[in-house]
């Protein structure tokens, strides 16, 4: 997003020493943008009042130590080249950029609940100083929530007989809905990393898009019209960040409810193969019309997701308030799980767990994050084990044996087999 500087860059404030570790979102890092009661050494870039139930969304930045200096004039020749590119025959002083660092940014609800956190680059056209650009860094996955979501997502899709390395290459499509936007950090993933992906994002809050857009580094040109599905002006400096990314991409100001509702009714486009739901508002509650089995919701996604293997993965936080008088049959140590999350289950899995009668039966399990108090729950239908899901060991199996292939296929920094393992219950009892 381009923006004037009012932000005061400076090289300082980015080089910072610190261990080296392959992974720029590992948890190591947390320390470095977690801050305290008091913000720490962190300053607010972002703040504004939000009436769709989010309160204050405020956004604040904390000095990353990653990418180190040394790695910066790479990172220039790189946005350079793409520049001459796009543009071929232009004025080489047109293409030359300058990175000014990298941040942390964390976005907040009420100014307590930290909502999404990502990395951003921060850069300017030598040609055109007064204007600095923010790049979110999508490769960096902060929240291990969001690596639980995409790791169980993802192996589970990849256990059923979507042909998920085509995807990944270009050679198919894999359309995918993200309900709930925060900082943009899975969308963009997606987006970035599979390049047959086709990535709707759905947001209610016009102040959580002005915030991910203007502080966050997420695309602006990816904003779409609901009624018309015109995109944005592309900003052209954009294009040399961004390349093609915009033409997998599209974000929508609209209520999750109404879109899935509509997108059932019109069939106007074809199923979804893989839908992230994380939609927890201000005062950190999960909708309820998003998770009623006898809403309109739910009926409706169980309609537009793909019957043979389409997959539903969302996010719900654990509620340990209710464990002392709970006698859900997935309480474990490693999974607090209290009664309104046991619904939360119970719901999806009786809405979207009807075998559809593709081959393969239906799988619903749930992953606990490590280090954060949030559960994966995943529905996926066309699961191809060999066995059906009572037996825990063969579908574990199974989903580690499709999270090498992610991993590998997509160059992950980081090990699903440690989302997977934490916490890993079948809900089959419910």
């Amino acid at each position: 997003m381009r923006f004037p500087t009012p932000f005061r860059w400076t090289r300082r404030l980015f080089t910072s020493t610190i261990r080296q570790v392959e992974d720029e979102g590992d948890w190591f890092y947390a320390s470095e943008w977690w801050g305290g009661d008091d913000n720490d050494d962190g300053h607010t870039v972002f703040r504004c009042h939000s009436v769709k139930g989010n309160g204050s969304v405020t956004v604040a930045g904390y000095p990353s130590s990653r990418p180190d200096v040394g790695h910066w004039a790479a990172v220039e020749r790189w946005l350079q080249r793409r520049y001459e590119k796009i543009y071929p025959g232009c004025d080489e002083n047109l293409g030359k950029f300058r990175v000014l660092g990298y941040q942390w940014r964390v976005l907040r609800f009420n100014e307590r609940t930290r909502q999404s956190t990502v990395k951003v680059m921060a850069a300017y056209r030598k040609s055109a100083s007064e204007a600095v650009y923010l790049m979110q860094q999508p490769h960096c996955l902060a929240v291990p929530y969001v690596k639980s979501m995409i790791a169980a997502g993802l192996s589970a899709l990849s256990s059923t007989r979507f042909n998920f390395k085509g995807a990944v290459l270009g050679d198919r499509t894999l359309h995918i809905l993200c309900i709930g936007l925060g900082g943009g950090s899975i969308p963009l993933f997606l987006a970035s990393k599979i390049q047959g992906a086709i990535v709707h994002v759905v947001e209610i809050d016009p102040v959580v898009i002005k915030a991910s857009i203007q502080a966050m580094g997420f695309p602006s040109h990816s904003t779409k019209n609901a009624s018309s599905g015109s995109l944005n002006n592309m900003d052209p400096l954009e294009q040399v960040l961004w390349g093609g990314l915009h033409e997998r991409l599209s974000l929508f100001e609209a209520d999750a409810e109404g879109f899935v509702v509509k997108g059932a009714a019109e069939m106007s486009s074809p199923f979804y193969d893989l839908v992230f739901v994380d939609a927890y508002d201000g005062d950190d509650l999960f909708p309820r019309k998003l998770w009623d089995a006898d809403g309109p919701f739910l009926k409706a996604l169980a309609t537009i997701l793909h019957p043979d293997h389409g997959t539903v993965v969302v996010n719900l936080h654990a509620d340990t308030d209710s464990l002392t008088k709970c006698t859900s049959p997935l309480f474990h140590p490693l999974l607090p799980m209290g009664r309104h999350v046991y619904q939360v289950c119970k719901a999806y899995k009786q809405v979207l767990g009807e075998d559809s009668g593709a081959g393969g039966s239906v799988l619903s399990f749930s992953v606990s994050s490590p280090w954060v108090q949030n559960i994966s729950l995943v529905i996926c239908r066309g699961f191809k084990a060999t066995t059906m899901t009572e037996n825990r060991s063969s579908t574990l199996n199974t989903l580690l044996s499709s999270s090498q292939d992610v991993e590998n296929l997509l160059k992950l920094p980081f090990p699903c087999i440690q989302y997977l393992n934490n916490g890993f219950l079948l809900i089959d009892s419910l």
